[in-house]
């Protein structure tokens, strides 16, 4: 028996992963610690660890140089509240999942000499993890291609991005038969926290289908809550069956129902999307630095499991005119979910779990 520390930031994209690889060592009989910040309270409630440890963290910021120096203590004070809490669990090993949140307890394992893993998911480096990288003895990966990836000298691997055992059961469901006359299963949601883009672009572009595919929908759509109510009036009175919920607990099953799906193109959901096996248009989170959202809608479009819709050239007639165009080829929906599922890694949790053994074996703290 071995004991883990995992480490991510508080939110569902990193956090889901390393619940992934919990439930797996616990499986293995394995202890798991999680070291995570304050939003853990939110998104962390069901995580199986032994103990939950809020570490404090900061995203440094150069144009402000008074927040600058506000983060470099809240980090030294996170390494040191690391510091004690990786002394009194002792781990062979501990494995970071991305985000801020997970450099001081990091930095503070590799100044004590605990073997570290790093884990990827998206298909550019995250720029903590590209900080960290030289603290690192392992990095995995789901991309074999990531951006960044190249300049790690340690032991690098594609292991997939592990998903909840939820995921991997939905994924044995074939994917659903689209008949001419049958109903259709359209999933849209936006990641943990909801999309509000799509609240704009979605229920606005289904309005503008015809009458008689309107009335075949069956649209299961995450909202944030100040959407609900405009948006179930712009359903109900396009007479559109739908369901509406700020949060989905068995988002993957509705995956495994769904005819196509709409959706940000966040790790965790690309990941979940090639385990299940179905087609998505994917509507990258426009704005951020790295445009990792965008890297992963490209390389799950090249690889044939689905449709990059760029945020700033869509309106709700060519959303509109994109669906009635996919609705009406059955084919060309059941190829691309063929393709989804020859993405996907379903035993990526177990690499990951090999992965991370041998690197507490190799570092000797076994």
């Amino acid at each position: 028996m071995a004991t883990f520390v995992l480490m991510a930031g508080g939110t569902g994209g990193h956090l889901f992963p390393a619940m992934a690889l919990a439930e797996e060592f616990g499986r293995r009989g394995h202890v798991v610690h999680l070291a995570t910040d304050e939003r853990v309270r939110s998104y962390g409630r069901d995580f199986p660890a032994r103990k939950i440890h809020v570490i404090p963290a900061a995203t440094p910021s150069l144009k402000n140089p008074m927040k600058f120096v506000g983060a470099g203590f809240t980090i030294l004070r996170g390494v040191s509240t690391a510091w004690g809490v990786l002394r009194q669990v002792d781990p062979d090993a501990v494995v970071a999942f991305g985000g801020y949140p997970c450099f001081p307890p990091f930095l503070a394992a590799s100044l004590m000499g605990i073997p570290g893993v790093l884990h990827e998911q998206n298909a550019v480096l995250g720029r903590a993890n590209r900080a960290l990288m030289r603290f690192a003895d392992a990095l995995a990966l789901h991309f074999a291609d990531t951006k960044h990836a190249e300049t790690f000298s340690g032991v690098r691997e594609v292991t997939g991005n592990p998903v909840r055992d939820r995921v991997i059961a939905a994924s044995g469901k074939a994917y659903p038969e689209l008949r001419e006359d049958g109903p259709v299963e359209l999933l849209v949601f936006g990641g943990s926290q909801g999309a509000r883009a799509l609240s704009d672009l979605v229920p606005a572009a289904v309005s503008q289908l015809h009458e008689t595919l309107r009335r075949r929908m069956r649209v299961t759509q995450q909202c944030r809550e100040e959407d609900l109510e405009r948006v179930t009036a712009i359903y109900r009175d396009a007479h559109v069956n739908v369901e509406l919920s700020t949060f989905f607990d068995d988002l993957p099953d509705r995956m495994a129902r769904s005819h196509l799906v709409i959706s940000r193109s966040g790790a965790s959901t690309v990941a979940e999307l090639g385990v299940i096996g179905r087609p998505a248009i994917l509507i990258p989170l426009p704005g951020s630095l790295d445009q990792d959202q965008r890297a992963n809608a490209v390389l799950f479009e090249k690889g044939g499991g689905g449709w990059l819709a760029d945020q700033a050239n869509l309106s709700p007639q060519s959303l509109a005119s994109r669906l009635a165009e996919l609705l009406a080829e059955p084919e060309t929906l059941t190829n691309a979910a063929d393709h989804a599922a020859q993405m996907g890694f379903p035993d990526a949790v177990k690499r990951l779990a090999d992965l991370v053994e041998r690197t507490a074996e190799v570092g000797g703290r076994k």
